[in-house]
Order: C-alpha cells, then structure tokens, then sequence
C-alpha cells in the first residue's frame, strides 16, 4: 500500500506569490513542457513542474525544502515555451522572493524587503545611522572641509566606517546563517543525506560558480552568462578591495587616499566597472524584452538597482575626489556609504541572499548526486 501524504494547502503562501510575479501560476495545465525543455533539470523529479504543482496548490513547507527552486536559474526557456503562457520561471522566481523571508532572521526584515512601503523606512535606516557618525565627528560644521584638498577622512573617520561595516556585517551574516542552517537541514529532511563528502561537494560547487558553466546551457538568455560573470566577478573584487585596502592602511599604514597607481586601485577600478556593465546589460535586455528574459519582480529590481548605485557612486565618489570638487565630494561620498550600507546590511534579506542560497542549494544538490541533464551528457 502506498504512503499517504496530507496536503496542507497555504493560501496566504499562494496570494503572495502570485503579488511576486507568479500571478500566472494557474494557467499550468501540467503539461511537462517546462521539465522537458530545460537544461538545468536533473532527469529524475524534474523541475519547474513539479514546483509548478506545489506552487498551484499552496505546498509552501514542500517548496521552502526543495533544492531545485535555487538550481533553476531564470533563464526562461521554460516560459517562452509554455504553450498556456504559465511562465514558470517567475513563479519560480517569486518562491525564491518568498524563500527570503521564509528563512529570515528576524522574519520581518524579510518581510520589508519584499515590500515597498517598507522602502523609506529601510533608507531612513542607514541616512540616520551614518548622518549620526557625521554629527559625532564634525557637529555637522562643515566649514573645514571646503578648505583644503578632498579628503573623505576628514569627512568621516575611516575607523568608524571599519566599526559600522565590519562588526555590523559580522553581526548581520550570523543571522544569516541561522536561516541558511535551517534552511539544509529542511533539505535533508526531505530528500535525505548526501552520499559524497560536504567537503567534496563544496569544492565542486565553487569550481561550477567560478566557470559558471551553468549558463551556457541556456538557450532563450545567453547573454545572461557574460552579464551575470561581470556583476559576480565586480561584486567580489569590490570586496576585495574594500578588504585589501584596510590592510593596507591599517597594516602597513599606506595611504589614505590610495594612490591610482597603486593595484587595490586597478581591481577597485576594474571591478566598479565590470559591475556598471553588468548591471546596465540586465536592465537593457530585462526592461526591453521582458517577455523573453523574465520580469523582474519587486525585489530584483531593488538589488538591481542599489547594487548599480554602489558601483556607479564608487567610481563617482574618486572622479569627485580627483577633479577635488567638495561640494559635489563630501555628498557623493554620503550617498555612497548609504547605498552600501543598504546593500551589505539588508543582503541576509534580499537578492544579494541568493549567492547564500543557491550555493548552499548547489552543494546539497551534488552531494545528492542531483546534476543537470545536460551536464551530465557533457
């Protein structure tokens, strides 16, 4: 005899997806065209149709322990191929939004980030926060600062940008992995244990981030590889950078500013532009051609667009020191460390999660010996 399975039916689960792109879920008839069409799914159990089921029924607990959610990667091949135009890639889409929240810690946070009238209250944060540091160390005269050369140190400490961030991130990244550890052991309670090594499966998984091999196994979105490639890359050089050069200072008491010749700069340089070219090819292809490349819901746009400011300020913050403008400078130099003070602190919460995830997704996947098809076959 059979198991017998209680479904337990979500509705709420249901409206909220459908508020995050999946309005369409219920045009799915079950045809299977989407398993078959893509490249990313495994053979056995393939996805998006059965996440298209869990989806249309409300089977938030089994959606919230399933691994293939986070191994589909958009691409959309399964959307324009959809004969009842059902667009399985943005439900599958809005259940990672979802995922967000569903794991948080504390789960309103996830719950603002996917909500837009929680918008000036997320801003307000960290203009407050930083203005305070502001008031702390120049009582908001500014006078002094239009005196001599452009000299962001003298505008706000450097040791009290390194507090805020470093102890803040250290803080809000071991939230994060409480969501993310709940998030495994959800996995491994549904699919079971792996049968190679955590160690082996993690040195795999980066080799796959690194070569991002999974992209070209898109048809409908390639160009999604060469866009993805220059914001990852840019991102971790960024960081990088940011890290390389608190060495440098605090180390070896180089600088500040760092000299433009100096290669910190050269990465810092290369990686805010990978990052500006990355992010204006998505928002070109995304914004004109939705119906191919997949409409960004809410909380894509949000990343998009605050991960295209911190780039696009930090290379204005330097031209504004080079041209030493201070009035356009100081101001230019305060939208920045807000816009990275929104996209570090808030990342747990965000799309800036879904390198956590889908990595942690990614790992499990192969020690399941869950792979694509169409790696596979290569």
């Amino acid at each position: 005899m059979s198991d017998v399975k209680l479904l337990k039916p979500d509705s709420d689960f249901q409206r909220r997806l459908r508020s995050a792109g999946g309005d369409s879920l219920n045009k799915c008839y079950q045809c299977a065209t989407c398993a078959a069409v893509c490249n990313l799914s495994p053979e056995a159990k393939p996805f998006p149709r059965k996440e298209m089921l869990a989806a249309g029924w409300g089977l938030k607990d089994d959606l919230m322990t399933d691994p293939d959610v986070w191994l589909c990667y958009q691409c959309n091949d399964c959307s324009v191929r959809c004969p009842r135009g059902a667009k399985p890639g943005e439900v599958m889409a809005a259940v990672r939004s979802y995922a967000f929240e569903h794991f948080a810690v504390p789960s309103f946070m996830g719950r603002a980030l996917n909500n837009p009238a929680a918008l000036p209250l997320l801003f307000l944060i960290p203009i407050l926060v930083i203005g305070a540091l502001l008031f702390i160390h120049t009582g908001f005269d500014f006078s002094p600062l239009h005196a001599g050369d452009v000299e962001y140190r003298l505008f706000i400490p450097h040791g009290y940008i390194e507090m805020l961030f470093i102890s803040g991130n250290v803080f809000i990244f071991a939230l994060a992995a409480l969501g993310l550890l709940k998030y495994y052991n959800g996995m491994q309670r549904a699919w079971g244990s792996g049968q190679i090594g955590f160690i082996r499966a993690v040195y795999e998984t980066i080799l796959e981030i690194i070569t991002h091999n999974r992209f070209e196994k898109c048809d409908t979105n390639r160009y999604r590889k060469l866009a993805h490639f220059l914001i990852f890359f840019g991102f971790m050089g960024a960081m990088a950078t940011a890290g390389l050069a608190l060495i440098a200072m605090v180390v070896f008491h180089y600088g500040p500013p760092i000299e433009m010749s100096h290669p910190i700069k050269w990465l810092g340089n290369a990686s805010g532009i990978a990052m500006v070219v990355g992010l204006t090819i998505v928002i070109v292809q995304r914004g004109g051609n939705a119906e191919r490349a997949g409409k960004p819901n809410y909380s894509h746009w949000l990343f998009i667009w605050m991960t295209l400011s911190v780039a696009a300020t930090g290379l204005l913050t330097q031209i504004m020191r080079l041209i030493n403008e201070p009035v356009l400078a100081y101001p230019m130099y305060f939208v920045h460390l807000v816009a990275v003070f929104f996209l570090l602190w808030y990342a747990p919460y965000s799309q800036l999660g879904h390198m956590f995830y889908r990595t942690i997704a990614l790992v499990y996947a192969r020690s399941i010996d869950r792979q694509p098809r169409a790696l596979k076959a290569a």
